[in-house]
């Protein structure tokens, strides 16, 4: 609207006498449209030239004072237990509200409720959006600004396409409450985001690395490749030197890769879920001893394999992806469960293994040695070093590790 335009009207509205149809078209505008903010400038005055709000005066559709009150409740709890608080945490909360009255399970079994105790949900009321949180959140001065990002769309996501395919390992550390800095040991499968391991261990070290990787293959078997960083305790390639995770991991078929020097984002699925141990941890007392601390760990894994669900991952939970598999495992390895064992090596240097004598040497006669089993593919190790690795042969007495040592059948 041009100046002369509302000069013009509050003439006309003052009684100034004047051809309407001449002015019009002096100022470029219809006699309709003239009269029309005439008639408003004369009821409402100089608002009268604002253009009314587009707004309907009703919306039935419009999310209700309740379930905002919901969603700004589910963001405050999900936050003071120490949970992601994001439009899809609280998506997925509102969801297990709302399930949660009739069966409490989700579609795989695990139950809805977990992360947060149970609420009411208004009878015949839809979830609301992500957007329609976010603007309900913002509304509610619970948003908190943060730097333009750049789009997800223009990022490559890679990641494993099966459970088991690539699991990541790192560490982080976390004080105790007498100050003490110990070391958190976690492994991420990378399809599932399941915490395969958390474990609080004294320092990071490669025994303890081991004896986690180790625990780990018990419960899910192996990965076909482990992605760790280039710490000491990890890896030596980029030193010149084969650390004892790398020998292990190659003798039983996994394949040990590192992150680029200095690129912590080649680590990032394991990078992030730090983030939420963290966070989770950080709402709690500090824990007096590391028993107590690994026993935190231990609820934190289990709550968030069983109960938290993923907008990646189709509202699964973690642990619901990795059981929906198929399971990947290294190559070249005979399909089968993982089996860890320790067995004590007799004088003669041998270790049975159902009902065979297989000879490891004589010079680990007395030591408990750690043996790896996948079908009849055997790998032994003490502490974190390798000793040998040799198939079973099922009718064999006396077996030796050594490929060109003699077999002795169970008839000789």
């Amino acid at each position: 609207m041009s100046p002369e335009f509302a000069a013009l009207v509050v003439r006309y509205v003052a009684r100034e006498r004047f051809n309407v149809c001449q002015k019009c078209l002096e100022v470029g505008c219809s006699t309709t449209t003239f009269y029309k903010y005439a008639k408003r400038f004369r009821e409402r005055g100089v608002e009268g030239f604002y253009p009314d709000s587009r707004r309907p005066t009703s919306s039935p559709a419009a999310t209700g004072a309740e379930v905002e009150d919901l969603v700004v409740a589910a963001r405050k709890e999900l936050q003071e237990a120490g949970w992601d608080a994001g439009a899809d945490s609280i998506q997925f909360q509102l969801e297990a509200w709302r399930d949660g009255l009739v069966s409490g399970t989700g579609p795989f079994g695990e139950p809805l409720c977990g992360l947060l105790a149970p609420r009411p949900w208004p009878t015949r009321t839809r979830i609301p959006s992500r957007t329609t949180i976010n603007r309900i959140l913002d509304r509610r001065g619970q948003l908190v600004a943060v730097p333009q990002r750049r789009p997800k769309k223009s990022r490559h996501r890679f990641e494993a396409d099966q459970p088991n395919t690539r699991w990541q390992m790192d560490g982080f550390v976390v004080a105790l409450a007498d100050g003490t800095e110990v070391c958190v040991l976690h492994i991420v499968d990378d399809c599932s985001r399941l915490d395969i391991a958390l474990v609080a261990v004294p320092s990071e070290n490669s025994d303890d690395v081991w004896a986690v990787v180790q625990a780990a293959a018990a419960n899910y078997g192996l990965p076909a490749q482990m992605l760790t960083d280039n710490g000491t305790a990890f890896s030596g390639f980029r030193r010149g030197w084969t650390s004892a995770l790398t020998e292990n991991l190659t003798a039983l078929g996994v394949g040990h890769i590192t992150s680029s020097v200095a690129h912590p984002q080649t680590c990032g699925k394991c990078e992030r879920a730090h983030r939420t141990v963290r966070l989770w941890l950080s709402l709690r007392p500090a824990f007096a001893t590391l028993a107590d601390l690994n026993h935190a760990l231990e609820v934190y894994r289990d709550l968030h394999n069983n109960n938290r669900r993923r907008r990646h991952l189709h509202g699964m939970t973690p642990a619901a992806r990795y059981r929906l598999g198929p399971l990947d495992g290294p190559l070249g390895r005979q399909p089968g469960p993982v089996t860890i064992t320790t067995k004590p090596v007799a004088p003669n240097g041998a270790i049975k293994i159902d009902g065979t004598s297989l000879g490891i040497g004589r010079a680990h006669a007395g030591q408990r040695v750690t043996v790896i089993r996948q079908a009849q593919q055997i790998t032994v190790i003490h502490t974190n070093r390798l000793i040998t690795e040799a198939t079973i042969h099922r009718g064999l007495r006396y077996q030796s590790a050594n490929p060109n040592g003699k077999k002795v059948s169970a008839k000789s």
